[in-house]
């Protein structure tokens, strides 16, 4: 089944390459969407797709790369809205 994910991760998550991890393992499991840096240091994903693969990256997202550290991930769920072609970092 199709669904949304929305999640904001807190903890050391800005200059550890979080955006090109997340983007790398949303685009393996065919999911498209956003992830962006939010100017309190947090950072923001928006992804849809098949819900395994959107519970599997929220798993990835819950550990992260190697230099992070996740403190804190708030997450949405809702149905897709269909506006995305491709999983792309915004800056």
């Amino acid at each position: 089944m199709q669904k949304r994910l929305e999640c904001q991760i807190f903890g050391r998550v800005q200059l550890v390459m979080f955006r090109d991890f997340v983007q790398r393992k949303a685009r393996a499991r065919g999911l498209v969407g956003t992830v962006q840096n939010n100017p309190d240091g947090s950072v923001l994903v928006v992804a849809q797709g098949e819900e395994v693969k959107l519970q599997e990256l929220l798993g990835l997202v819950q550990r992260g790369p190697i230099l992070a550290h996740v403190e804190r991930v708030d997450e949405t769920w809702r149905e897709p809205l269909g506006e995305f072609r491709s999983f792309d970092i915004l800056y």
